[in-house]
């Protein structure tokens, strides 16, 4: 059984969009490990999971559908448990957390717009711009 099918069967939203059916491979034959593609899968997975949730074409979001998710992971509740107290409120996965599950959609919209799909990229990335206070980092999707 090939890696894909093994990962749709995981993830089924993976089999009943076409595009994310095609990119997952590609990883693959790129030699990434078989832990980062599960990782890509997952959070692609949720992502898509979002779209069919809210009625989105996956292939043609706004950056506001993306926020969505972005808030959802936010606000998701803490696998720790509600009675835990901990300096992030013990809400909603952390900073690192929703960065990384963010990657792979950012990457999907990539091969997407490398494929003429979208125009944009919903997703984009912080961008460093010498001269500005505070460093001059813009912030890209995370808080903090």
């Amino acid at each position: 059984m090939s890696g894909t099918l093994v990962l749709e069967e995981k993830w089924p939203v993976l089999g009943r969009h076409v595009q994310a059916a095609g990119w997952l491979p590609v990883w693959t034959d790129l030699g990434r490990a078989p832990r980062t593609i599960d990782a890509y899968a997952r959070g692609l997975a949720e992502y898509l999971e979002m779209c069919e949730r809210e009625g989105v074409d996956p292939v043609t979001p706004s950056r506001a559908h993306v926020g969505v998710y972005v808030r959802e992971l936010t606000e998701r509740p803490s696998r720790r448990g509600a009675n835990v107290v901990s300096l992030d409120s013990g809400s909603g996965l952390a900073n690192a957390t929703v960065t990384q599950r963010m990657v792979p959609v950012r990457l999907f919209y990539d091969h997407l717009m490398k494929e003429g799909l979208p125009e944009s990229n919903p997703v984009g990335r912080g961008r460093f711009t010498p001269g500005r206070r505070g460093g001059g980092h813009q912030r890209g999707w995370c808080p903090g």
